[in-house]
């Protein structure tokens, strides 16, 4: 007799439900579509000779470290190499107040397993990653959505709903080149949000994956920043980033910044997750960033970027149809597209499938999938030429649908 595997699942395994993008990437990775879908880094981009030279010094000179079981918290070179790089950020940290996880998405995870109980509120932007609604499902919270916009998170709306007395265990949101709407949260609106998390006691976990991928200007300053310009330190923010974007995701190193008395409960829930991130990992990427690694990484990085980013604004320029609408990222990896209201991003994702292009269906970054009428687009994979083709042939996919519905 078979074993009825659905009754013995828990709750939380209940909860689990696919990822549309990591679907997607099964297509990505065939190489039979050109996709614009997975938010993947450039290959070009990975410093596969300074890595190839980091391995082995790291074997020469940290044989027994790297090899061997870790810190949870992480090594204490690593650490102090992490206090020296949120420090060039602008926002200093003590290393004694930082924590190594393997890649953001853990982070999200120790996060979600900290603070929600069943039925826990927790607000997110409108729309937001779906890689954390990911993380945070599975612990059964209730999501408050905040609206947004061209700048960022709404914060007025935010407060309303404080004013209104919901109790919010956490705001969740990305400040830099939102995923993925593309967006920055302006100035006004970052100092706000920090007076109202003062006013509140309000807790942000402030998640900033794509901060150094900026292709105008400069870095926008993390929330992190204002809050320890504001408070002294670390109060409100908990901040979390990764090297998955700036060297390489395969290496899955991220790191936690937690105000000084959560620490300790970081370090608990990680030794109950994978008791710690590899310290080979560790020490490879501080080898790799020694000397003038980092500026000639990210002068690079930009450079891809930047041409790609280009590329796809051009090409929606000329081909898309004008009752669409689209942002215009500064920096990051996405562009979101807004479609007319009485079209289906799950329709034309079947039609664009058909004509070897991808992208992820808009439904897919709302805490509730309510709307149907949004594309997200990653410019950083494909090159310059393949995605002025597959801007063409989704424009095409859009045109026969308002053909359609008579747009």
């Amino acid at each position: 007799m078979a074993i009825q595997w659905n009754e013995l699942y828990s709750e939380m395994a209940h909860e689990l439900k696919p990822s549309a993008t990591r679907e997607l990437y099964k297509l990505v990775l065939s190489g039979t579509v050109i996709s614009l879908a997975g938010g993947l880094p450039s290959p070009e981009c990975f410093p596969i000779k300074d890595l190839e030279a980091a391995a082995t010094r790291v074997l020469h000179k940290y044989p027994n470290l790297a090899l061997q079981y870790a810190n949870t918290q992480g090594e204490a070179v690593f650490l102090d190499f992490l206090a020296e790089h949120m420090k060039r950020i602008g926002a200093p940290v003590p290393a004694a107040q930082l924590h190594v996880v393997s890649g953001s998405e853990q982070g999200l995870d120790a996060i979600s397993r900290m603070f929600i109980d069943p039925g826990s509120v927790v607000a997110v932007e409108d729309p937001t990653y779906s890689g954390a609604l990911m993380a945070f499902r599975p612990y059964r919270p209730r999501f408050l959505t905040i609206p947004t916009d061209e700048h960022g998170l709404i914060v007025e709306a935010l407060e309303d709903k404080l004013k209104a007395g919901e109790k919010i265990r956490f705001l969740y949101m990305m400040s830099c080149f939102q995923n993925p709407m593309g967006t920055t949260l302006i100035p006004e609106r970052r100092r706000r949000l920090l007076e109202v998390a003062a006013n509140y006691n309000l807790v942000i976990v402030e998640d900033d994956p794509y901060g150094e991928l900026y292709y105008e200007g400069s870095r926008p300053e993390p929330l992190a920043q204002l809050d320890i310009e504001m408070h002294g330190e670390l109060t409100h923010v908990i901040y979390i980033n990764t090297f998955s974007k700036t060297i390489a995701p395969g290496l899955r190193v991220g790191w936690i910044a937690a105000p000084k008395d959560l620490i300790n409960k970081v370090v608990l829930t990680k030794q109950a997750m994978d008791l710690h991130t590899s310290p080979f990992n560790q020490y490879l990427i501080y080898e790799t960033c020694q000397g003038d690694f980092w500026e000639r990484q990210m002068t690079h990085i930009r450079q891809v970027n930047r041409v790609r980013r280009d590329a796809m604004m051009e090409a929606l320029d000329e081909f898309m149809p004008d009752y669409t609408h689209w942002t215009k990222p500064s920096g990051g990896m996405f562009v979101w597209v807004t479609l007319p209201e009485h079209m289906d991003d799950m329709t034309l994702l079947k039609s664009a499938i058909d004509l070897k292009m991808t992208f992820v269906p808009g439904s897919s970054y709302y805490a509730y999938g309510n709307v149907h009428n949004a594309l997200r687009l990653s410019f950083t994979q494909p090159t310059p030429d393949d995605i002025v083709e597959a801007v063409h042939r989704m424009a095409s996919v859009i045109k026969a649908a308002g053909a359609q519905v008579g747009v």
